[in-house]
């Protein structure tokens, strides 16, 4: 590797994104999600030559079942954040496919009053592919949108799943979208998912729905009582909103603004920060380990010999003496 070349290039990202160039930041986002050992070394450097941007950029997370409407409400609530002269970021983790490897990455269509904006970026990405997974893919991506300069977040997740507990971890505000009228309410969504979120928000309140979303409301909000309280000490409230109609999109703002003075005065939001940076360190690690692991055994060429082999096997006794293989 032509050192001093890729130190050039790291300084000319690093410049660019520090700037706000968008067609620099999205080119260093790309290396980020890369699986190519030497681009994810070169963003890493992209990041460290940034450094701190001592902008507290707040990062706000939002999943729901698919069908609850995530692109709509980020779209309307979008354009109340940016209303009050703060420029935003949207990210979106988009369905890959595991058969194709393909994704949607459709956002900017289906946003399309909030992306006209110049001082609105939206940026999809694919939820699967990158080493190292969603976790780190998108930590690092919005530390970059951060260095650009950009006030606000948005981390929208493709459902419910694995990914969101990810995202959950990396946001300082965790939002969880449910629809009303869809049968039993407490129904189709994980426990462990609703004890993570910050706030439950009943969507789509709207063309005769009010009174379901209300009674909707009401189930919810006596089922988050018997929950373990948050580290924080604030309690989940439960909203309503018609994104379309723009009704109760100000009073989440201001939900979430008030959940925001609230940690930053007694120091909740800074020590979460700071575990959001373990979590990434964990991730690094299992990511360094995996890439010396592979460096070192050939793990897809072991799987195409075994799969060329058309034999039963013994997986654990294939893992001990991949490992013996490998030095560990």
């Amino acid at each position: 590797m032509n050192h001093s070349k890729n130190s050039r290039n790291a300084a000319y990202y690093a410049e660019g994104v520090l700037r706000g160039d968008i067609a620099v930041l999205s080119r260093a986002i790309t290396l980020a999600e890369s699986t190519n050992t030497a681009n994810r070394e070169m963003a890493r450097e992209i990041i460290r030559r940034c450094g701190p941007s001592g902008k507290q950029t707040f990062r706000l997370g939002i999943t729901g079942v698919p069908g609850v409407g995530k692109s709509t409400f980020i779209e309307t609530f979008g354009l109340h954040v940016r209303q009050k002269g703060q420029r935003l970021a949207v990210l979106t983790v988009d369905p890959t496919s595991a058969k194709s490897k393909g994704s949607i990455l459709g956002d900017k269509t289906r946003m399309q009053k909030l992306s006209a904006f110049e001082d609105v970026y939206i940026r999809p990405s694919p939820s699967a592919g990158a080493l190292g997974g969603v976790t780190r893919v998108t930590y690092e991506t919005i530390v970059l949108c951060e260095a650009a300069g950009f006030d606000y977040v948005i981390v929208e997740t493709v459902g419910v799943g694995q990914s969101e507990v990810g995202v959950s971890r990396i946001t300082d505000f965790f939002l969880l979208l449910m629809l009303a009228g869809a049968g039993d309410e407490l129904q189709g969504i994980k426990r462990g998912i609703m004890e993570m979120a910050d706030a439950l928000v009943i969507t789509k309140a709207d063309s005769g729905n009010e009174k379901k979303a209300a009674a909707a409301r009401a189930e919810y909000s006596r089922a988050i009582r018997l929950f373990q309280p948050h580290d924080s000490g604030w309690q989940p409230p439960v909203l309503v909103c018609s994104a379309l109609a723009d009704t109760g999109i100000s009073e989440i703002d201001e939900m979430i603004t008030k959940f925001r003075n609230l940690t930053m005065k007694d120091g909740f939001f800074a020590e979460h920060r700071r575990r959001q940076q373990l979590e990434i360190f964990r991730e690094a690690l299992r990511e360094a380990v995996l890439t010396g692991f592979n460096d070192r055994f050939n793990v897809e060429e072991r799987l195409r010999q075994l799969d060329a082999a058309r034999q039963q096997f013994d997986p654990y006794a294939e893992v001990a003496k991949a490992l013996r293989a490998a030095g560990f």
